[in-house]
This record gives C-alpha cells, sequence and structure tokens, in this order.
C-alpha cells in the first residue's frame, strides 16, 4: 500500500485537518488565534517545526511528537546525499529536542524516528523510510486515543457532569484526543450530560481550545475560571475530572497543564474520582518520580500582558511555569491504551 493510500486510511477518522502532510510540506492550524480565526502555518523546515512547537502554533504532547518526526522527514528529502541525509538529520533531531522540554511524546517520536536511520542499508530508501514511520507515528496514536476513548467511558458515571483543564482532544494528538476522546465518546453512548473546561491562564487553552471543539462535537460545555473549580465541587457539580498528560512517570506521577495538581487536590478533598487518559508513549519508564520531569518556564508576559497590554504595574515580574506535578496518590486511574492501571500505584 502506498504512503498516500496508507495516509488517507486512517485520516477520514481524524475529525480534524489540524496537520497536514502532502509529501513535501506540513501544514499547521495555528492554535494561538482560534477560536476567531482558523489560519494556518506552512512548515518547510526543521527549523520551521521547532518554531511551530515551541510558540504554541501547535501544542499538546502526542501533536508535538507528530509534528516533530515531519520535521525530521522535511530534512532528509531536502538532502541530495547519504552524508547530506545524516548531517540534516541529526542538525533536525538537536533543533527539535529544544523546542520544548517537558512533554515525553516529543522524545519518544524522535528516539523512533533516529532509530530509523540505524536499521535503513540503502541511503536512497532513508526518506521515505522516515516518513512511513512518521506516519506511523500519526496513525498509532489516532488508534491509540479511539481504544482510550472506549476504555475511559467504562469509568464514567451515567449523566456524568465532567470537568476537564487545559486541551487534550483533538488539536494536542493526531486527531481525536485523549481526554475529550474519553469525553466525545461518553456524549455519543448516553453518559455525558455535560463538561466544565476551565480558562486554563495564562494562554487559555480551555476557553479557547476545548470549548471550541466540544461546541463543533455538539457537547455541552459550560467555561469556569480555573479559581472556580472548589466551588463547583463543594457545590456537587462534577462527578469526575478527565484531564491528559504531557509526561507520566513508572509510578504514576504526572506532569499536565498547570492548574492540574491543585484540581487534584481539590478532587480528593470532595472524593471526586480523578482520572488521566494518555498514551503508553507518554510514560517515561526511566524515571520513577515526578522531580525529575523537567518543568519548562515560558516568556513572563505571557502573565503579565493580556492581549498585548500589560496588566501588572512596571517593575512587576513573573514566574510562569507551564506544568507542574501531580502525584500517583491523587490519581484514581491512568486510562491507556492498552489497559487502565486502577490504581496507579
Amino acid at each position: 500500500m502506498c504512503l498516500q493510500e496508507k495516509e488517507e486510511r486512517f485520516k477520514a477518522t481524524l475529525g480534524f485537518y489540524h496537520i497536514q502532510w502532502d509529501g513535501k510540506k506540513l501544514v499547521l492550524l495555528d492554535q494561538r488565534k482560534l477560536p476567531h480565526e482558523e489560519a494556518f502555518v506552512e512548515c518547510q523546515t526543521a527549523e520551521d517545526v521547532a518554531r511551530a512547537i515551541k510558540e504554541m502554533v501547535v501544542r499538546g504532547a502526542p501533536a508535538i511528537g507528530i509534528v516533530a518526526a515531519f520535521g525530521v522527514v522535511l530534512e532528509a528529502k531536502r538532502a541530495t546525499s547519504f552524508e547530506e541525509i545524516n548531517h540534516r538529520v541529526q542538525k533536525a533531531l538537536e533543533v527539535l529536542r529544544k523546542s520544548r522540554p517537558t512533554a515525553r511524546n516529543l522524545f519518544w517520536a524522535l528516539e523512533r524516528i533516529e532509530g530509523v536511520m540505524g536499521e535503513v542499508d540503502d541511503p536512497a530508501d532513508v526518506p521515505v523510510r522516515l516518513e512511513e514511520e512518521a506516519l506511523r507515528i500519526w496513525q498509532e496514536d489516532v488508534e491509540a486515543n479511539l481504544k482510550i476513548a472506549k476504555k475511559g467511558i467504562e469509568l464514567l458515571p451515567h449523566g456524568a457532569r465532567i470537568l476537564t483543564h487545559c486541551n487534550a482532544g483533538g488539536l494536542a494528538t493526531g486527531g481525536y484526543g485523549t481526554a475529550l476522546g474519553v469525553i466525545k465518546e461518553g456524549y455519543k453512548c448516553g453518559k455525558v450530560q455535560m463538561v466544565f473546561a476551565t480558562e486554563t491562564r495564562p494562554l487559555l487553552q480551555g476557553a479557547r481550545l476545548t470549548a471550541w471543539e466540544l461546541r463543533k462535537e455538539g457537547i455541552p460545555v459550560k467555561l469556569v475560571s480555573d479559581s472556580a473549580v472548589g466551588y463547583l465541587m463543594s457545590k456537587g457539580m462534577v462527578d469526575v475530572v478527565v484531564v491528559g498528560a504531557d509526561r507520566i512517570t513508572a509510578r504514576g506521577d504526572v506532569a499536565n497543564k498547570v492548574g492540574t495538581y491543585v484540581i487534584a487536590v481539590l478532587a480528593k478533598r470532595h472524593n471526586i474520582p480523578f482520572l488521566v487518559a494518555a498514551p503508553l508513549s507518554t510514560f517515561d519508564f526511566r524515571l520513577l518520580f515526578s522531580d525529575s520531569i523537567p518543568i519548562e518556564e515560558r516568556d513572563q508576559r505571557e502573565v503579565l500582558e493580556f492581549m498585548g497590554m500589560r496588566i501588572a504595574p512596571e517593575g512587576v515580574e513573573a514566574f510562569n511555569p507551564a506544568f507542574d506535578l501531580t502525584p500517583a496518590e491523587l490519581i484514581t486511574a491512568i486510562i491507556t491504551e492498552k489497559e487502565v492501571l486502577w490504581p496507579p500505584l
């Protein structure tokens, strides 16, 4: 089966067009401009892809792993000799690994791509083999999401009012979603009544992206400020929490969008199940505890400014971690494509 046929076979299941590949260039839906504008960014080099990842054109652990793989493919296809292929691939791997530090899927995908280089005997086959692997990573992620969704709905009560944080939907993955995949599947089978989406400060991924996705699916959604979560839970308005993950340790500690830890603590206090939905590619089995996970600190301006206008007094600085760490003992279950880890410890 040719590459185009392979791509088309699973592309129909995506329901999204945020990642587009035509064999020559990578085109990404610019998530910074949602929900007001559906604009696209074209990437023709690994540097373009790394910039798109770093600047949040594309975000979400599985999604950045997929596009990083295609970033390497772009460089391989630009080479005219095996020596140049090897040079370009190694440089691309280096550049892409530096784009964002926390999400395990990014490094996992690049490790798979690098592994292909050592398996190819004929230099002429390298670009094709790398492209096949990138497409395989993409396809496997979509299939994993669908399996996670099927397993996840078994953990939802009927008429569930679900709270989710940040965006773990189609935009953050190969096209279906982890946490939102569970929610979508649950809504289809009548188990989900409505969703509370946190706004997710400071870049508002919940307000801009999760609410956008759920509206497209026709799923009832209410947006809440991050600081309202405790009040919702204290009033019995939340039945279950479902979030994604950017890296998971061997014991089940989870790195996810900053604010996740607070929600997990509140869920524990109010006896609300706290579920994490993530593919096995998010696990870092080399780490036991989360204190070894590098936590990205982003530009202070994301906190100090809003829509280009400074909201804090001049001279005030900001601390802006993009992620936080939730220990396994606060997690009810981790839903993977293979099995539900219940409990994760």
